[in-house]
């Protein structure tokens, strides 16, 4: 019988193991990457629907950096005039620049290429759709006050490259459409008194439209925008890891006790997921609605321009600003011709958008509010902000749809002075309607949900009493439900006081008399004291 001791084998998968775990040990020596990992797992964030807007942005524009890598392989930025040799028979033997010939060949000669091409468009869309959305989220429910202002700013500047990046990709492919949306904007140029032909000059490398517009544009395209965007998503990420995620009102207070679910491993799991819900919607949406088709528009020629054509709808305000404004605003000065008729639209959509960006340091100042804000306020709880709110939805509707003014009069058989007219007067008056009708229906709620709190709903049940009364009887809240009523502070208006020298200057003034507009309207919640005595009755 042999004495020798059997040596145990190693399997394939054993020394897998030991591989990456002596790969893993290496890379954790060197970096402490498992410190941050650990850290960043720990975080919880909110099992809300309405934070799955910035996961969608997110998710969608890892959509278009992947099928933006697969277009780049095949697409020729050149306006260097070609005759079309591809399978679209209708364009076959037509001069046209390499742009459009190699779009052509994306779309009907490379397996697949019509499908990403699409994917890549409807993804840009729905990027910068989810941004504006989840932008409208943060205005409403005043997740943009301290300490989060900065990274209101850094999602602003997210939505403005990104309206850069689409308004630069569509108008790549050097088609009838994208040509004309360039003439628009090199009209605009031009409107700029002194500054603006030299501008124009330089954009387009000479007279409209240049010798080299699409390679400028693309190099724009995948190279500079793309990594501005990536920088500020990262820094827009990197200020909710370290501000924490705001929660609504009674977060914390259901079943489980939670208000959300740590990283590792719920909601990486979870965020995976919907990233592949995402990117399915996406392909599904490429593949049965078309868009941009440009073999329908044909290559670029300056002489031609199409009725109905439209930019993509992100961009259609700056377009509707032009077209609602008035006819005949030009004056001669010094020497030179202003075109109000571009300068006032320009100015109106600047400030508009200056406005945007510095809101949460105006209603900051007005207010005078100087705490940190984690709990997010309910639209109907801040009145005055929701009706802003309104107002400059309103306006920028106006603007977009006045982009369309020539479709809806057409399609609705209606004269095109009547459409517009009709959008000028939604642009002036529209936004003083909103703003009224929606802080009287804030106010209106305030005044229901106090009724709620201290009385309970309306049951629909009518009962008798032994006087000969009828009344309804009301079904009381939980505990619960009427903390999430009554749960939210009352501001009041600033008091002006004078500063150090005794004096109150005008600018204090001023302030006053906003912070008493922005607070002159509310409804204080319902206190202790009634609900207690609402209760022993």
């Amino acid at each position: 019988m042999s004495n020798a001791t059997a040596t145990p084998t190693v399997t394939e998968s054993e020394h897998g193991v030991r591989f990456t775990r002596a790969a893993a040990n290496y890379l954790d020596d060197r970096t402490k990457i498992s410190v941050a990992v650990k850290e960043f797992g720990r975080k919880i964030f909110p099992d809300h629907w309405s934070f799955l807007l910035g996961e969608v942005a997110l998710y969608s524009f890892v959509v278009i950096l992947l099928s933006g890598t697969f277009l780049t392989l095949f697409f020729q930025a050149s306006m260097t005039e070609v005759e079309y040799s591809g399978s679209f028979v209708p364009l076959k033997g037509i001069e046209m620049s390499a742009a459009m010939a190699s779009t052509l060949d994306i779309s009907f000669d490379i397996r697949g290429g019509l499908l990403m091409r699409q994917v890549h468009h409807w993804a840009a869309l729905l990027f910068v759709a989810s941004i504006g959305l989840h932008m409208l989220r943060i205005f409403f429910t005043g997740a943009f006050r301290k300490p989060r202002e900065l990274n209101w700013v850094i999602g602003f500047v997210l939505f403005v490259l990104a309206m850069a990046e689409g308004f630069t990709g569509y108008s790549l492919p050097d088609d009838l459409l994208s040509g004309n949306g360039l003439r628009i904007i090199d009209g605009i140029i031009k409107g700029i008194p002194i500054v603006g032909t030299w501008i124009s000059f330089l954009l387009f490398g000479g007279e409209f439209p240049g010798n080299d517009i699409v390679g400028r544009l693309y190099s724009m395209h995948i190279m500079l925008l793309p990594a501005l965007v990536i920088v500020f998503i990262a820094l827009h990420l990197v200020f909710v890891v370290v501000h924490k995620h705001t929660q609504f009102p009674g977060a914390g207070r259901t079943n489980n006790n939670v208000v959300g679910f740590p990283v590792l491993p719920v909601y990486a799991a979870k965020a995976g997921g919907f990233f592949f819900v995402v990117f399915g919607v996406i392909v599904l949406i490429a593949s049965l609605f078309s868009i941009n088709p440009v073999w329908n528009y044909g290559p670029y020629d300056p002489s031609p321009v199409s009725a109905g054509t439209q930019p993509d709808w992100y961009i259609g305000f700056a377009d509707g600003a032009l077209r609602l404004v008035p006819p005949g605003w030009e004056t001669e000065w010094f020497g030179f011709t202003w075109s109000w008729n571009i300068l006032v639209p320009i100015g109106v959509i600047l400030i508009f958008l200056v406005m945007v960006v510095l809101y949460p340091f105006i209603e900051g100042w007005v207010t005078g509010d100087k705490r940190e804000h984690h709990i997010l306020d309910r639209p109907r709880n801040a009145p005055t902000r929701t009706a802003i709110g309104a107002a400059g939805v309103t306006f920028y509707a106006a603007m977009w749809a006045g982009a369309s003014s020539d479709i809806v009069a057409t399609h609705f058989q209606m004269s095109m002075e009547g459409v517009i007219h009709s959008l000028q007067f939604a642009l002036i008056v529209g936004p003083f309607i909103a703003y009224a009708l929606t802080k009287r229906i804030c106010l209106g709620l305030q005044k229901k949900d106090k009724s709620i709190a201290l009385h309970g709903y309306e049951s629909g049940r009518i009962v008798r009493l032994p006087g000969g009364e009828y009344v309804e009887v009301h079904k009381q809240v939980t505990d619960y439900e009427r903390w999430v009523l009554v749960n939210y502070n009352e501001y009041k208006p600033l008091m002006v006081r004078p500063n150090d020298e005794g004096k109150i200057t005008g600018g204090q003034r001023f302030r006053g008399v906003l912070s008493r507009w922005f607070f002159e309207d509310r409804v204080s919640p319902a206190t202790q004291s009634e609900l207690d005595s609402e209760s022993h009755h």
